[in-house]
C-alpha cells in the first residue's frame, strides 16, 4: 500500500516527506522532483517568500542509483529562511526575542488550533498550518507521478479562473493548450484571460487585498476500475476529494460538470455508452469527469477545485486580542496576493498520490515490472469483453 506523510514547520529548519509502498526498480530522477518543486514556486502574485526559497530536494533513503529500492523514500527540503528565524523557531531555547501572536487571522487555523491545544501563542499553529507544508506534498507527488508515467498515466492542471476573470471556451489543439499553460505565469491556456487576470491581481495588490480562483486537474489514460463501489472509503472520487480539499485554502471540489448538473434533466446529465470495434466502449461526453460509482470509467478524470482568497491580508481584518479580549486588527503575516497557479501544481501532486495508491491496490506487485505486466494483462482482458 502506498502512503505518505510530511513533517516540518513553515520557518523551521526543513520539511520532510516520506513515501512508503513505492515498488522496487522505479526510475526516480531528482531533477524531476526539483522541477515539480520549482513549478510550485512560480506564479504571478506570489509573495516575497518565493524569492527567498529555491526548493531543492535531498534524498535520504529508498533510492539507489536512481532506482527505488522498495523501502520508504525519505526526502528533505531545507528552508533557507530558517537562518532568520533560528531564535524564534528554536526547538530547545525557552526564551524568544519575538512577542507571542495574539490577534488571530480570520480564515486561518489560528484561533481554533490555539483553543484545541490550549496554547498561548498561535505561531505554534500557523507554522504547521501554513501552505509551506505543500512543498513536501509536491515532492511526494513527484515520486508518484514517476510511477504513473510507467503505465501511461499523466496528471496535468491549469488555471481556469482568478477572481471574476474566467478562461473562455477556447478552441486550440491540445499540444498548444498545454504549451500555453506551462509558459504562462498564471498557468492559464487563454492568452487574453491571462492579461485580465494579471490586471486584477495588480489591483488587489495595490489595495492590500488577495484573490482566489479555480484550477482544473486532468488525469489521462487512467485504466478502468481504479477505486471501488463496495465501501464508502474505497470510492475513488471520495478519496480524491478528501486529498484535494485538504490543500490549504481549498473550499470546493467538483468532478466533471459538477454543480452544473443540478440544472439538468437526467437525460442530459449522463454520459451515454457506445461501442465500436476499433474504439471498444466509449463516451461522447464526459459530464461525470471520468468516475462512475466510485470507480474510474476510462475517460479522463477531470476535477475542478475552488480556492478562496488567502486570508493573510496587508490591510488586516478585524479580530480580537486573546489576552485583553479587546477588538484588534489581525496579525499581519507575509503572504501571497494570489497563489492559484501554485495550487494547481499542488493539486496535481495530490491527485497523483491518490491514483498511485489506487493503482497499487488494484495491481499490486513488489517491483515496477510486476505492476506493468499486470496492468498490461488487465487491459488485454478488458479488450476481450
Amino acid at each position: 500500500m502506498i502512503r505518505f506523510t510530511t513533517a516540518g514547520e513553515s520557518h523551521g529548519e526543513a520539511l520532510v516527506a516520506i513515501v512508503e509502498g513505492i515498488p522496487a526498480g522505479l526510475i526516480i530522477g531528482i531533477d524531476n522532483i526539483n522541477l515539480e518543486l520549482a513549478r510550485r514556486q512560480k506564479g504571478y502574485g506570489r509573495g516575497k517568500r518565493m524569492s527567498i526559497e529555491t526548493d531543492k530536494v535531498k534524498i535520504l533513503s529508498g533510492i539507489r542509483r536512481c532506482k527505488s529500492l522498495g523501502s520508504p523514500v525519505a526526502m528533505l527540503i531545507f528552508n533557507k529562511d530558517f537562518k532568520n528565524w533560528a531564535d524564534i523557531m528554536s526547538p530547545f531555547s525557552k526564551e524568544s526575542s519575538s512577542a507571542p501572536l495574539l490577534s488571530p487571522r480570520p480564515g486561518h487555523a489560528d484561533l481554533p488550533g490555539l483553543m484545541k491545544y490550549g496554547l498561548e501563542d498561535f505561531r505554534d499553529i500557523l507554522e504547521r498550518a501554513s501552505a509551506r507544508e505543500t512543498a513536501a506534498r509536491v515532492a511526494a507527488g513527484a515520486v508518484c507521478k514517476a510511477l504513473l508515467r510507467e503505465v501511461g498515466i499523466s496528471v496535468m492542471s491549469y488555471t481556469s479562473q482568478i477572481g471574476s476573470v474566467a478562461v473562455e471556451n477556447i478552441s486550440i489543439e491540445e499540444e498548444k493548450f498545454w504549451d500555453n499553460v506551462e509558459s504562462s505565469e498564471l498557468r492559464s491556456p487563454d492568452v487574453e484571460a491571462d492579461k485580465k487576470m494579471k490586471k486584477l491581481i495588480e489591483v488587489a495588490s495595490l489595495k492590500g487585498d488577495t484573490l482566489g480562483g479555480k484550477i482544473i486537474v486532468v488525469a489521462k489514460n487512467v485504466p478502468v476500475g481504479l477505486g471501488s463501489h463496495v465501501q464508502h472509503d474505497l470510492k475513488l472520487d471520495g478519496r480524491l476529494a478528501q486529498a484535494l480539499i485538504s490543500i490549504q485554502a481549498m473550499k470546493a471540489v467538483e468532478f466533471g460538470d459538477g454543480v452544473k448538473l443540478a440544472e439538468l434533466f437526467g437525460s442530459k446529465a449522463h454520459d451515454e455508452i457506445f461501442y465500436d470495434k476499433t474504439k471498444d466502449f466509449y463516451r461522447e461526453t464526459n459530464r461525470a469527469g471520468g468516475i462512475e460509482g466510485g470507480m474510474s470509467n476510462g475517460e479522463p478524470i477531470v476535477i475542478t477545485c475552488t480556492m478562496k482568497p488567502i486570508p493573510s491580508l496587508v490591510n488586516a481584518l478585524n479580530s480580537v486580542n486573546l489576552k485583553t479580549k479587546e477588538s484588534a486588527k489581525a496579525e499581519t503575516v507575509r503572504s501571497d496576493v494570489c497563489a492559484v497557479p501554485a495550487a494547481g501544481v499542488i493539486a496535481e501532486a495530490s491527485v497523483a498520490i491518490e491514483l498511485a495508491k489506487a493503482l497499487a491496490e488494484k495491481f499490486g506487485g513488489d517491483s515496477i515490472e510486476d505492476i506493468k505486466k499486470r496492468v498490461s494483462d488487465y487491459k488485454e482482458r478488458i479488450k476481450s469483453l
